[in-house]
């Protein structure tokens, strides 16, 4: 793993605050009664755990003060979720947000690499696990992982993750003979996108002159934004009837609208 030191502008990290899971608990209690100073103080004391995620990206052309903002972003989506009838650590619950955050400003912006160290230890994790389940016939759990390797177990995830090559889109993910359904397909769409009023008013006018089910069908995919097996499993048909009857509605919008 990498051992440099994480340095982010105007932020003193030796000083940083750590707090006790027993303060955590009172801090998430007087939180969740209203008292925002206590959210401030769950941040303030949890941000060298967003600094020891920093740890396993290579720095390249990307400011490590930005990521930090966007690692400190998924601390918050995490403190403001986080239930304490979880029964788990808080950083067990936050790392993957935080990870989330900044892999997705990373995807935005641009390409940086997972650290060396990081990739070795997912190696190190396979090849225990391997070892284990030939001895045992079982495959170890993450605590048995961590505990050997004397890692947190947020860090398996973490490590294992990095080996995945990322997925096309479009990479076909079922075909029952007829339509293929790819990735894509799986997406719901959530993105806002501005389009031109008069093609809005000639979009409604098509959706009420088609079927009522591929009307129901094509707003609860590009409104609501719903995934095609969360509507086939609302109507009670498969994800390929849902992906034909859309790929159908929408060539009758775009005659109707020609």
């Amino acid at each position: 793993m990498a051992k440099y030191k994480v340095e982010i502008t105007g932020i003193n990290t030796n000083n940083l605050k750590v707090l006790s899971n027993e303060e955590m608990l009172e801090l998430f209690k007087k939180y969740q009664d209203g008292d925002m100073e206590a959210k401030q103080e769950l941040i303030s004391g949890n941000l060298k755990l967003v600094l020891s995620v920093l740890k396993h990206f290579n720095r390249g052309n990307i400011n490590l003060d930005d990521l930090f903002q966007v690692g400190v972003i998924g601390l918050i989506k995490a403190i403001d979720n986080f239930d304490l009838n979880y029964n788990l650590k808080l950083s067990t619950y936050a790392v993957p947000l935080i990870v989330g955050e900044i892999k997705r400003y990373i995807r935005d912006n641009s390409v940086i690499r997972v650290s060396r160290g990081t990739k070795e230890l997912a190696y190190t994790i396979l090849k225990f696990k391997e070892e284990y389940m030939a001895k045992y016939g079982i495959e170890p759990v993450n605590s048995v992982v961590a505990e050997a390797l004397q890692i947190e177990e947020y860090q398996i995830a973490f490590a294992l993750d990095s080996l995945r090559q990322p997925t096309s889109i479009f990479e076909p993910i079922y075909n029952d003979g007829g339509d293929t359904i790819y990735l894509s397909d799986q997406i719901a769409d959530t993105k806002e996108q501005r389009e031109d009023k008069d093609m809005q008013i000639s979009l409604r006018k098509a959706l009420q002159k088609i079927k009522t089910r591929e009307k129901n069908i094509l707003i609860n995919r590009f409104i609501v934004g719903k995934t095609q097996m969360e509507i086939a499993e609302e109507l009670g048909i498969s994800q390929a009837q849902v992906s034909r009857i859309e790929k159908c509605a929408i060539n009758n919008i775009r005659k109707l609208i020609k």
